[in-house]
């Protein structure tokens, strides 16, 4: 196995995060024509109409927890700490966000988006754990 793997669950994420901002701009472009919004409206954070409120939140959402998932990614890359765990704990996570914002860009019901979101914050909680440990040599 090669330690560079654990740059494409990151990488996955990145998709994720132009795949969000691609339906944010379709969204809004939809919303400016068909009057439900306008242009100017889009220059402050939560002007965003109905139609594009739940993608403008879930783009937000993909800068949030996530920058602990790259850090930790980019931090097991550096100490040497990549190993099959730490992979599956990755894709966990990614499957967990792309479950969540699915879910966020779709039907936007709590009680689905919330186990998703709580699931990958608890695999990521793991994965962090997993890197404290590789640090004091233990796994």
């Amino acid at each position: 196995m090669s330690a560079t793997q654990i740059f494409w669950p990151m990488i996955a994420h990145v998709v994720l995060v132009y795949v969000v901002y691609l339906v944010l701009f379709r969204r809004r472009v939809g919303a400016i024509r068909s009057g439900e919004a306008q242009a100017s409206q889009f220059r402050d954070r939560g002007r965003d109409p109905e139609s594009s409120a739940s993608s403008s939140a879930n783009l937000m959402n993909q800068f949030e927890l996530p920058v602990l998932f790259h850090v930790v990614c980019l931090a097991l890359f550096v100490t040497a700490g990549v190993s099959w765990f730490a992979l599956v704990l990755a894709w966990l996570f990614i499957a967990t966000r792309y479950l969540h914002a699915w879910v966020h860009l779709t039907t936007n019901r709590i009680r689905h988006r919330n186990p998703a979101f709580v699931a990958g914050a608890a695999v990521l909680a793991l994965l962090w754990i997993y890197f404290a440990l590789h640090l004091l040599a233990i796994v």
